[in-house]
């Protein structure tokens, strides 16, 4: 960008909870013409297997974010005045037609890329994460995955559909979009249909870092063997708020017990600093199922340090 970044509006002079509830108060894509780092909305929960509700996640997430400040102290950076990042508003999906809504996302983060933005995505169920996947690997290649999670998200059909938010990983990895030399799954717990799964999802390339591996080894540890298996390969992140336990996101689809605090993920994410990070999402706030907006602001902190991820790599 050749101009100073339009950052967000100022809360010492506009209350936090006065105006549009843009993400973290930034200014719309359409007010800045173009941006480095582009925050979108997808509400679509058309996928889902249990609770339905995460279409209404992208407005919970950005009314959580009225709160966010421009400087953050964890990473050193101030990523809305290094960067420009805007808004970009809701991709419109069809919630009658799965394929449908799947082509759409591909096609409008597609068009996001060409201008040189980068995603940072708030869902929505997970099914939306194979056509974000899609559209970053026509233009990086296949990327490495780190996919923060519950649940593994690499299973075969639901009642037959192959697209739906258990699915979409498994459908990259046979679409030849991913670098299976380099996925991880990280917060996996709860029971499984049967030790198959397990069997299934190593025969596609992932490692799994349970939840109970992060408390026994820690934050450091996990960190390091998490750097070790992305190395310098483009990178994307992928959230689903169920990888916290549910006493820090009760406002999602499918709850596990026994799951990370948001303290460690954001630690998790934080130790992240200088891989090489493409895009991003955070998926599966069901605010009907929130209470005080527990999920909402986990959820806002996490895309806070993703786009703050993304703005260091920009550093020269």
């Amino acid at each position: 960008m050749t101009t100073p970044p339009r950052g967000p509006v100022d809360s010492s002079r506009i209350p936090r909870f006065a105006g549009p509830a843009t993400f973290a108060r930034l200014p719309r894509l359409d007010e800045v013409g173009q941006c480095d780092i582009a925050v979108v909305g997808v509400p679509f929960d058309s996928g889902v297997s249990y609770r339905p509700g995460a279409r209404f996640g992208p407005s919970a997430v950005r009314e959580a974010s009225r709160l966010l400040r421009p400087y953050h102290p964890g990473l050193d950076v101030s990523p809305f005045t290094e960067t420009q990042v805007a808004d970009a508003g809701d991709i419109a999906c069809n919630p009658f037609d799965i394929n449908e809504a799947v082509e759409t996302v591909e096609h409008a983060v597609g068009e996001l890329l060409a201008t040189g933005a980068r995603p940072v995505t708030i869902g929505g169920d997970h099914t939306i994460a194979l056509p974000l996947l899609r559209a970053l690997s026509r233009k990086h290649g296949p990327v490495a995955v780190l996919h923060f999670d519950a649940h593994l998200d690499t299973w075969d059909t639901y009642f037959g559909a192959e697209y739906t938010h258990g699915t979409p990983f498994r459908r990259a990895v046979e679409e030849g979009i991913l670098d299976t030399e380099a996925l991880s799954h990280v917060g996996t717990r709860g029971p499984l249909y049967g030790k198959r799964d397990l069997e299934e999802d190593r025969r596609l390339g992932f490692g799994i870092v349970t939840s109970s591996d992060v408390m026994r080894r820690g934050v450091d540890e996990t960190v390091d063997a998490l750097r070790q298996r992305i190395g310098e390969r483009p990178l994307y992140i992928s959230v689903d708020i169920d990888v916290l336990d549910p006493a820090h996101a009760p406002g999602t689809g499918t709850p596990e017990a026994g799951g990370l605090t948001s303290r460690e993920l954001l630690e998790i994410l934080r130790g992240l600093a200088g891989t090489h990070l493409v895009g991003a999402d955070v998926v599966e706030v069901a605010p009907a199922y929130d209470h005080a907006e527990i999920t909402s602001i986990a959820a806002s902190h996490v895309a806070y340090d993703l786009i703050s991820l993304l703005a260091l790599t920009q550093r020269p």
